[in-house]
């Protein structure tokens, strides 16, 4: 008499249940709040994101015909919504108003708002006569306008599971071709802060990082700035060109992305090049 003998394979299992992108929402389906998103490279990001079908609230502080302009545009993706970044009351107004609008909660913010500055070559307050003042009020916009930011907009990422905070930075604290003291700290700061809410957000899935920009050409904030400076740095770069907002913006969106999903606490830089490291 034959016995069949059942033998079980060792190979390995090509199948997985697990979700390759973690349920990572695709831009198309992402709530995306922009401050300042109306004008310079505010308007960059929110033409991006708008381009890969996302649904845009376009902050503002004064712009409102710009921004109505957008939100008139795209009716159905986009909204404009007044809030000054420094006041938390006014941010939670607007994380409120956008949630309500879209019927989701908001899933990522861009912190873009810059308060009441120009990029003015030599005409910037020099070391000998800048005030506290001037750094108080960089300070407000560039560190207390994302905190209040991120923490009106974490209560609706912690329902959703996941959420993406993307922070704009500068290339100049770590090459200060131009010195300009009381926003280059405040965009410093802005920095640990960015790494430091990493840290304190993974756990839930929110994962915070910075995009950094040399000088960009041209903004409403560097439309100030002398010729002679942006072919100064046109000629240190090695892509010899000066980057654009929307350069910019577009590797602003891998952070918002499925594919950044391992990626928090980081800084890139976005300069042609200029900055490495």
């Amino acid at each position: 008499m034959s016995t069949d003998t059942a033998t079980t394979s060792t190979a390995p299992s090509t199948e997985s249940t697990a979700d390759p992108l973690d349920g990572a929402l695709p831009l198309a389906e992402q709530i995306v709040v922009v401050t300042g998103g109306a004008r310079g490279l505010g308007a960059a990001l929110t033409a991006a994101f708008l381009r890969e079908g996302a649904r845009v609230v376009v902050n503002y502080h004064s712009s409102q015909a710009a921004a109505d302009e957008i939100a008139a545009a795209h009716p159905d993706h986009a909204l404009a919504v007044q809030a000054d970044v420094r006041d938390a009351e006014q941010v939670r107004r607007l994380i409120s108003i956008s949630a309500e609008h879209f019927g989701r909660p908001v899933t990522t913010v861009v912190n873009n708002a810059l308060v009441d500055f120009a990029f003015t070559g030599d005409a910037r307050s020099k070391a000998h006569e800048i005030t506290a003042e001037e750094f108080e009020a960089q300070f407000a916009g560039s560190v207390t306008g994302p905190l209040n930011l991120i923490q009106a907009a974490l209560a609706g990422m912690r329902e959703v599971g996941q959420g993406r905070v993307i922070t704009i930075g500068t290339n100049l604290f770590q090459h200060p071709v131009v010195p300009y003291h009381d926003y280059t700290a405040a965009k410093a700061a802005l920095l640990s802060l960015t790494r430091t809410f990493a840290d304190d957000l993974g756990p839930d899935g929110i994962t915070v990082n910075m995009v950094s920009g040399g000088l960009l050409r041209t903004t409403d904030a560097s439309a100030a700035t002398p010729e002679e400076v942006f072919d100064a740095i046109a000629a240190g770069t090695p892509l010899r060109k000066v980057t654009i907002p929307e350069q910019l913006a577009d590797a602003a969106l891998f952070f918002a992305s499925p594919w950044s999903r391992g990626v928090t606490g980081q800084n890139l830089i976005v300069d042609g090049g200029l900055v490495k490291g």
